[in-house]
C-alpha cells in the first residue's frame, strides 16, 4: 500500500507557492529516499514536508504561508497588524481573547477588539 504525504513548494523568499501530495518520506522507491529533495528537484524549488495534524513544522502549509527556517515552521500570513505570533504554536493571536459566550464575533482592527456579528437578514452585519 502506498502511503501519502504532503509537501510545500517554496519560492526564493520561503513563501509557499503550492502544496502537493506525494509519497511518504519513509517509503523508498528504487534509489529515491529523500522525497523533499526529489519533489524540489522536479519543480526547481525548495520543498518541505507538511502535515494536516501539525506534527511536522507546527502548521499545515497553505499557499502564501511562510516557511520559517529558524522555527522549522509554516506560518500563515499575518491577519491584522495588532496580532502577535505565538512562538510555541507559530499561530497569530489577537491581543484580546475571543469571547467565550456562544456569540459569533469578528475582529475589528480599528477598535482592536472583537465585535458581535448581528444577523438581521441572510447577510450578517457587524454591531457598532
Amino acid at each position: 500500500m502506498i502511503e501519502i504525504a504532503h509537501y510545500a513548494l517554496l519560492d526564493e523568499n520561503n513563501i509557499v507557492t503550492e502544496v502537493i501530495t506525494g509519497r511518504d518520506e519513509w517509503e523508498v522507491v528504487g534509489q529515491i529516499k529523500d522525497w523533499e529533495r526529489y519533489y524540489g528537484a522536479i519543480r526547481g524549488q525548495e520543498c518541505k514536508r507538511t502535515s494536516y495534524n501539525g506534527n511536522i513544522r507546527k502548521n499545515f502549509a497553505g499557499i502564501g504561508y511562510t516557511y520559517d527556517e529558524d522555527r522549522d515552521a509554516f506560518i500563515a500570513p499575518k491577519p491584522y497588524d495588532s496580532w502577535v505570533l505565538d512562538e510555541e504554536t507559530c499561530r497569530w493571536e489577537a491581543p484580546v481573547p475571543y469571547p467565550d459566550d456562544g456569540v459569533m464575533y469578528e475582529w475589528d482592527e480599528e477598535k482592536t477588539d472583537w465585535v458581535a456579528v448581528v444577523w438581521e437578514s441572510e447577510t450578517p452585519e457587524i454591531a457598532e
